[in-house]
C-alpha cells in the first residue's frame, strides 16, 4: 500500500511541471491576444493531424532516442558527453564513405552502412575518451572541440572531395544510390529498420545499466571514480567503454539521417539532435521510458509549433517557450524534492 502511494505521489509530482508550463504558456498567449485553446488545437493538428505528420514525428524522434540511449551510458558514469553532436556527424561521414565506396544489394548494403555509422561515431567518441582518461582534458572541452572539427570536416568534404560534379552546393553531396536508402512503410517517410533500432538501443541501455555488471561499474564510477578505482574497478577502461557505446548510438543516428532522411551528406546533418538529447536525458533522469516520452513531447511541440504561423500568424517559437518553461519547472521540482529528502537527514544529523 505504501509503495502504491509513493508511486502515485511520484506520478502526480511529475505532472505538476507540465501543468505549470501549460498555464504559463496560456498566459503568454492571452497577453498577445491569441486564443489559447485554438493555439493548442492547431499545435495538436500540426503534430498529429494526419498519418504522414505522425510518421514525420517518429522520424524526428528516432535520432533523438538513439542519442538519448547513448547518453545514458556516459551520464551514468558521470561523464558530460557534450561531444555527442560531433559523434552524429562522424557517423554520417562514415556512412557516406561506405555509400560512396561500395555497391552491394540492399540486404548486405544497409547493415554495412549502419555498421559504418556506428563505428564512425564510436571512434569519434573514443577520441574524447582518450583525451579525458590519458590527456586529462575535461570531456566538455574535448567534446566541444571535436564537435567543431566534425562540422568543419563535413563542410570540407561537401565542398571539396565529395562535392557534386561541377558544383559545390550547400545541398550536400550527390544523392546516394537507391540501394543505400532505408526501406519505408509504403509512402511514409518512416521505415521499420530505424524504428526497431531506436527501441532496441533504449531497451539494451536500460537493461545494461540496471541489471548488468557493466552498469554497476559505471554507476560506481559516476558516484565516486576514485573510490571505484580503489575497490578494483578499471575506471579508464569502463569510461572508454561508456564513450564508445554512446558514440555508436549517436553514429547510428547519423547513419539514419544520411541514408534514411536526407539520402546524402549535408553540412548541417546533425540538426542539433545531440544537444537536444542531452536536455531530454537530464529531464528524464536517465530513465529509458521517460527519455522516449519526453523526447516525443519535445518533437511534437516543435512540429506542432510550425502550424501556428500559418493558422494564427503566431511565431513558431511559442513551442520553444513551452519547452523552456517545462525545463524550468522540472528543474524547480527536482530541487524541491531534493530539499524534502535532505530535510529529514538534517534533522537526524542535528
Amino acid at each position: 500500500m505504501m509503495a502504491k502511494r509513493l508511486s502515485l505521489s511520484t506520478a502526480v509530482l511529475a505532472l505538476v511541471p507540465v501543468i505549470l508550463a501549460l498555464l504559463f504558456t496560456t498566459v503568454v498567449l492571452l497577453l498577445v491576444g491569441a486564443n489559447p485553446l485554438v493555439a493548442y488545437q492547431n499545435m495538436l493538428t500540426g503534430a498529429f493531424g494526419s498519418v504522414d505528420k505522425l510518421a514525420n514525428d517518429v522520424v524526428s524522434w528516432i535520432p533523438l532516442v538513439l542519442c538519448g540511449a547513448g547518453l545514458m551510458y556516459t551520464f551514468t558514469a558521470g561523464l558530460w558527453n557534450i561531444g555527442i553532436e560531433g559523434q552524429i556527424v562522424a557517423g554520417a561521414i562514415a556512412t557516406t564513405w561506405v555509400a560512396r565506396t561500395f555497391n552491394l544489394p540492399p540486404v548486405a548494403y544497409i547493415p554495412l552502412l549502419l555498421l559504418g555509422g556506428a563505428v564512425g561515431g564510436a571512434l569519434w567518441a573514443l577520441l574524447a575518451g582518450v583525451l579525458k582518461t590519458y590527456g586529462k582534458v575535461h570531456e566538455i572541452f574535448a567534446g566541444l572541440g571535436l564537435n567543431f572539427v566534425a562540422i568543419a570536416t563535413t563542410n570540407f568534404l561537401v565542398f571539396g572531395p565529395w562535392k557534386q560534379p561541377g558544383i559545390a552546393s550547400m545541398s550536400g553531396t550527390e544523392m546516394f544510390r537507391d540501394s543505400a536508402w532505408l526501406p519505408t512503410l509504403g509512402k511514409l517517410n518512416l521505415g521499420p529498420i530505424e524504428l526497431v533500432l531506436a527501441i532496441a538501443a533504449l531497451v539494451v541501455a536500460t537493461f545494461t545499466l540496471s541489471g548488468h555488471l557493466v552498469g554497476l561499474r559505471l554507476k560506481a564510477i559516476g558516484k565516486n571514480a576514485r573510490a571505484a578505482f580503489i575497490l578494483g574497478v578499471e575506471t579508464d577502461r569502463n569510461m572508454l567503454l561508456a564513450f564508445a557505446a554512446a558514440g555508436a548510438c549517436a553514429g547510428l543516428a547519423g547513419a539514419f539521417l544520411a541514408i534514411g532522411v536526407f539520402h546524402r551528406l549535408i553540412p548541417s546533418i546533425s540538426s542539433g539532435y545531440g544537444y537536444l538529447a542531452i536536455l531530454v536525458v537530464l529531464l528524464a533522469g536517465r530513465r529509458g521510458w521517460a527519455i522516449a516520452l519526453v523526447g516525443f513531447f519535445f518533437i511534437a511541440a516543435m512540429k506542432g509549433g510550425m502550424q501556428l504561423p500559418m493558422a494564427m500568424h503566431l511565431d513558431s517559437s511559442l513551442a520553444g517557450v513551452l519547452q523552456g518553461l517545462l525545463v524550468l519547472f522540472v528543474v524547480l521540482a527536482q530541487g524541491v524534492r531534493s530539499r524534502q529528502k535532505a530535510g529529514p537527514a538534517r534533522e537526524v544529523g542535528s
